[in-house]
């Protein structure tokens, strides 16, 4: 079977992603400078798996230590997750954003060309669409003016893959972009573990859930939505964990370049969520509706037909789930991988 690297695979989508190809049979390495992750993740995807797979401490800005990796492991294909990505966080560090994720992708491709490794699914966003672009969002839509330096730094990205593979027709190229992932392994061993204070809705509820914060701060109820919050299409991790075993798979097929949306399809506001969380889990969770966030759009949520037909893929867990999933991680591990 072949063998995967995985970038930033102790992080969120990365360690589920690293369970489903472990599960799928692939052999996996691992890649990652935990600035934003915990190597004790890796530990708890041996222990769901029960397989083992080599850690790597490694920045993807360090061309010199990815050779070595890419030379002692001669992976196949790479999954690339490693990347900074709060939205709120690329408007105060633009400059960060970009010299990690733009330059750190760009060194991780000049080690994969010179290796011979030209297979990579790369970890894109929605945010790519913009606020141009009118819900729901298709894959042949024109890529908008991110709203955000993160969005941006997708954007870039998306553009030098597309041109590395109008330069060399050898590499296959895999662009999958998320829309919002939530809820954690059912296991409840691996899960969503943010350095302070959540950037993300889910986590922040999940923590004042468990009483590590007090309130959730909802960013503005005048947006022009049902009920005046910002609408998102939230998918299960797990659900998007898979979608990447089917990309990785598809990649080591052919050539050329896909672009898939990795969504439901369903709009759902923050109101929604705050609502099943404290319905399903049968929870209260305080909030306060304060001013928006710069950077957010009013409405996000996918057309995810293209994956449905070509990768075979649909997202099969609902709200609930996400809902009871994330519970399930945060009540037995209130202080994440530091319990």
């Amino acid at each position: 079977m072949s063998k995967i690297l995985v970038t930033g695979g102790t992080g969120y989508i990365g360690s589920h992603t690293c369970v489903e190809l472990l599960n799928a049979g692939y052999e996996i390495v691992v890649i990652d400078n935990f600035c934003n992750s915990s190597p004790k993740s890796a530990a708890r995807v041996k222990k769901i798996t029960g397989k083992d797979f080599k850690v790597c401490e490694c920045d993807i800005r360090d061309k010199d230590g990815l050779k070595k990796v890419f030379e002692a492991e001669k992976p196949d294909a790479v999954i690339h997750f490693a990347g900074l990505k709060a939205v709120g966080e690329s408007c105060v560090k633009p400059l960060e954003y970009y010299e990690n994720n733009i330059w750190g992708t760009v060194a991780l491709l000049e080690v994969m060309r010179d290796c011979g490794c030209k297979r990579i699914v790369f970890s894109s966003s929605a945010t790519v669409y913009g606020s141009e672009n009118k819900v729901p969002f298709v894959e042949t839509m024109p890529v908008g003016t991110a709203t955000n330096p993160y969005g941006t730094t997708k954007i870039y990205i998306e553009n030098i893959l597309q041109d590395l593979y109008k330069a060399d027709n050898e590499w296959s190229i895999e662009l999958l972009r998320y829309f919002n992932p939530i809820g954690a392994h059912p296991s409840g061993q691996i899960g969503e573990n943010p350095n302070g204070i959540p950037n993300n809705l889910m986590p922040y509820i999940a923590q004042v859930a468990v009483g590590k914060r007090e309130m959730l701060s909802v960013y503005g109820n005048d947006y022009p939505t049902p009920d005046g919050t910002g609408v998102r299409d939230y998918i299960h991790v797990v659900d998007l964990a898979v979608g990447h075993i089917k990309a990785v798979t598809r990649a080591l097929g052919k050539t050329g370049v896909d672009i898939y949306n990795l969504g439901t399809g369903i709009g759902y506001s923050v109101l929604d969520i705050v609502n099943t969380f404290m319905e399903v889990n049968k929870i209260n969770i305080p909030y306060k509706i304060v001013d928006r966030r710069p950077g957010d759009i009013a409405e996000c949520y996918a057309n995810a037909d293209k994956a449905k037909e070509e990768l075979g893929w649909v997202a099969a867990l609902n709200l609930a789930d996400m809902c009871r999933d994330t519970w399930n991680w945060q009540k037995n591990n209130p202080n994440g991988y530091d319990d």
